[in-house]
């Protein structure tokens, strides 16, 4: 009996739920209902991990993207096996620790060079007068940067990929490489007119982050060359008045344009204040040399004016009447020359006299240099070779003082052998600028029945600027490769955002062409 009842017992309890086990007891009805409000939470975190993941991917992706795009940037002066230095170069490398004994030492010096203070104190820190290598670095990484956000502003799909083409063919077909690799202000002049573009046309596209950065970067942009202030005056008041015949969203452009004016305000004032600390009276300037004067001269409506006005004028230049030179070149930097020649007081004498016999020469004969000015406007607009960047006996002459141990070096680099390939990299160039034009023009009709406002916008600034380049440094100063040449690839970047956006619109047609044909063979 004792034993049929245990069985029965036993039997009853394995039929039983397990009441000491937790996970096998029965979920009542609150709980299961409380697991279900529960979720969505568990869901959502899950999301926000996975979104916080793919940001971060994103993040490092589009970093490599913009790393690699700044080492390809650099191949020339790697392929070099030293940067590429010019006569300028040397000066930039030198002013800055001048510059800023007297800022923060308060030993000052007679003379701080003709140079621009702002771009010299910007790259003594990554040079220290020991290597010019991380001024390099600094360049590639601040136009690898700028470029990024443009391309994504009108690309924003498969940017990397996008950036990555337009980048390595930039790099070998164009002159962006060699003035990344060379230690001059000269490729932040187009970096900041990109800027301009991306703080005028693209700032919906850009976070509060990336605009401060464009920001500092626009501003010393324009504070690194007197061109680049002048170039940034006159396309403010262009891309203004563009808005204004628009009447289309003109409040929200216009307050980017005020900012573009503000940073470049700042950037005079920044000047101004130091020259005055320096010099001890403000100027944007400094002690630079007669540019202007040099250029009508070298026209012949100089020479004419004091050939027939030096006996009343008196000019310092008078001096020299009966052996001017032909070419600014001769007349500011040749051994001998008549500005390097002539003592402190004679060049302060040229330099305060330039403006009034300027104007002196404009009001005798307008039409006659109206008509030089144009011809040197469409020699330089059409001069962008890269033969400039060779080899200069005054970089080895003054080495030793402002790169101590450095020249060895040098010596063994390719540029000191004038052993780089300039002559077939200008002929690369000249045909690419070619290509460019004709894709822009073929581009331009399809361009403007969509009207992208992003790309109109990029449009109107890179032509622009490329043309008042040209203007700007025909007229002003001499016609020189260099000038041209600094900022020409802007054409060929604006060609390849043209057919990467038209492909992006239209991502079957060459594949549909391609099927088409292989069918109708078939």
């Amino acid at each position: 009996m004792s034993l049929q009842a245990a069985s029965a017992g036993t039997q009853a309890a394995a039929a039983a739920p397990d009441t000491d086990t937790r996970d096998n007891l029965p979920m009542k009805p609150k709980e299961n209902r409380k697991a279900l409000e529960l979720s969505p939470e568990i869901e959502f975190r899950d999301n926000a991990q996975n979104e916080q993941s793919r940001r971060k991917f994103s993040l490092i992706r589009h970093s490599g993207a913009v790393l690699v795009g700044a080492l390809l940037m650099t191949w020339p002066a790697l392929y070099n096996r030293y940067p590429l230095l010019y006569p300028d170069s040397m000066s930039y490398l030198e002013d800055g620790r001048l510059v800023a004994r007297a800022l923060f030492l308060r030993k000052f010096s007679a003379d701080y060079g003709g140079r621009s203070f702002i771009y010299c104190l910007g790259i003594l820190p990554f040079h220290l007068n020991v290597t010019p290598w991380p001024i390099v670095a600094l360049q590639a990484l601040l136009t690898a940067y700028v470029i990024w956000l443009v391309v994504r502003s009108i690309l924003p799909r498969q940017t990397a990929i996008h950036y990555l083409v337009l980048v390595v063919l930039l790099s070998l077909l164009t002159s962006l490489s060699w003035f990344v690799s060379l230690i001059m202000p000269d490729i932040l002049g187009p970096v900041l007119y990109l800027c301009i573009y991306l703080l005028v046309f693209a700032r919906e596209t850009i976070t509060r982050t990336e605009r401060l950065t464009v920001v500092l970067i626009a501003w010393w942009a324009v504070a690194s060359h007197a061109t680049h202030l002048m170039l940034a005056v006159g396309i403010c008041v262009l891309l203004a008045l563009l808005l204004v015949l628009r009447r289309q969203s003109m409040q929200r452009r216009l307050r980017a344009i005020g900012e573009v004016a503000t940073i470049v305000l700042l950037a005079a004032a920044a000047h101004l204040m130091l020259h005055a600390y320096l010099y001890g009276e403000p100027s944007l300037n400094g002690e630079r040399p007669p540019f202007l004067m040099a250029r009508v001269i070298a026209d012949g409506p100089g020479r004419w004016y004091l050939e027939q006005h030096c006996e009343e004028v008196k000019l310092a230049i008078c001096d020299h009447v009966h052996h001017l030179p032909d070419d600014p070149d001769d007349f500011l930097w040749v051994a001998g020359s008549i500005w390097r020649s002539a003592d402190h007081a004679t060049q302060k004498r040229l330099r305060q006299e330039e403006i009034p016999f300027v104007l002196a020469t404009l009001r005798a004969y307008p039409r006659q240099q109206l008509s030089k000015s144009a011809g040197n406007f469409w020699q330089q607009l059409t001069t962008f070779g890269l033969e400039d960047l060779g080899p200069s006996d005054w970089v080895l002459e003054v080495f030793d003082r402002i790169l101590p141990g450095g020249r060895p070096r040098y010596l063994q680099s390719r540029d000191a052998r004038n052993a780089l390939p300039f002559e077939f990299f200008t002929s690369v160039q000249y045909w690419t600028i070619i290509t460019s034009l004709v894709v822009i023009g073929a581009f331009t009709p399809c361009l403007w029945s969509r009207r992208p406002p992003r790309l109109l916008g990029l449009s109107a600034v890179i032509v622009s600027m490329v043309i008042a380049n040209g203007l700007v440094t025909g007229v002003l100063s001499a016609v020189e490769d260099r000038y041209q040449s600094r900022v020409i690839w802007l054409l060929p970047l604006l060609a390849g955002v043209f057919v990467l956006e038209w492909l992006d619109h239209h991502p079957f047609t060459i594949f549909s062409s391609v099927v088409s044909g292989t069918r109708a063979k078939l």
